[in-house]
């Protein structure tokens, strides 16, 4: 079967950037949007010409632009969204339905995948603000999606390995202690973590498969379905001592968050969700959805272990 032609919207973003190099490493004709009003951002440039490079086609168009995106999407068959999603790097969500408005005009689309790359917002209705907006807007695209008849895919990749795994799971910590770890609350509250090449890899992985068509794709390695405590037990083998542990409570974390910026609530409110209520885990996957690891068995995933030996 003929490979799909993808385009990647925020090519140039955290997880964009992985989504452009798996597209190209497994043969697919890729496009990345670029936005005419790039202004000085000589990183972001250079890395658009390092895609092309690489052989990926750049395509002037913006999001503010409704027929340069109707152009640009009439090229491709498959389009993907990594837009950013959270505070801290910039919420942009909503913009996406400017994309539903060009997909369903062009009316070529074979399969859309929004941003999305992290915990289901279907099954989080009940989080805590402000970390709530992230979910609600990811949610208003997804009904956007399926009133337009847009067949879809939504990747749930659970937690970033940079994010989480890095840090022990504490929080705005992204390199591992050699001292100390403080766990939350008891720290055995499982949690799923993937590296960002792999979320890249099963990501298209999905694009051309009849089974993720209209379905929520879940990324669960096995290996890495783990609770704090056994990710800091994996660094205290890699390192060979052990740390010295203190806990914080539900109550203290949670009072913590008073006075802090926005973006950092937002932020403590999803490692509330992932780390003391295990939402990551909590719930069994059901007829609307299917796991990568069990569809992909040949992609060779970075394991917990593997991703904290980088730290040595």
């Amino acid at each position: 079967m003929e490979k799909s032609k993808v385009l990647i919207i925020g090519g140039t973003g955290y997880i964009g950037k992985k989504l452009v190099k798996a597209s190209l490493g497994l043969g697919h004709e890729t496009y990345v949007l670029q936005r005419p009003d790039i202004g000085l951002d000589i990183d972001k440039l250079q890395l658009l010409f390092s895609f092309k490079e690489q052989g990926a086609k750049l395509l002037r168009a913006s999001l503010d632009d409704h027929q340069s995106l109707v152009n640009a999407v009439k090229q491709v068959d498959v389009v993907i969204s990594a837009v950013a999603g959270v505070p801290f790097r910039g919420h942009h969500i909503l913009q996406q339905l400017k994309l539903v408005d060009a997909i369903k005009e062009a009316g070529n689309i074979k399969r859309f995948l929004p941003s999305e790359f992290g915990t289901d917002p279907a099954r989080m209705k009940h989080a805590l603000e402000p970390g709530r907006a992230t979910y609600d807007d990811k949610m208003v695209v997804r009904k956007a999606i399926e009133e337009a008849n847009i067949p879809y895919t939504y990747i749930s990749a659970n937690g970033f390995a940079g994010y989480f795994l890095g840090g022990l799971c504490q929080f705005a910590q992204i390199t591992p202690y050699v001292e100390s770890v403080v766990l939350y609350g008891d720290g055995n509250v499982k949690g799923i973590y993937v590296d960002e090449d792999d979320i890249a890899m099963y990501t298209i992985k999905t694009i051309d498969d009849s089974r993720t068509l209209n379905k929520t794709v879940y990324i669960r390695p096995p290996k890495n379905i783990l609770s704090q405590r056994e990710v800091v037990q994996i660094w205290e083998k890699l390192i060979g001592k052990e740390l010295q542990k203190s806990s914080i409570s539900v109550q203290e974390f949670l009072s913590s968050m008073k006075g802090k910026p926005y973006e950092m609530q937002s932020g403590m409110v999803h490692y509330y969700h992932v780390c003391f209520e295990g939402c990551l885990t909590n719930f069994e996957i059901g007829e609307d959805g299917v796991e990568a690891s069990q569809l992909y068995p040949e992609i060779n995933y970075t394991t917990a272990h593997e991703y904290l030996k980088r730290f040595l």
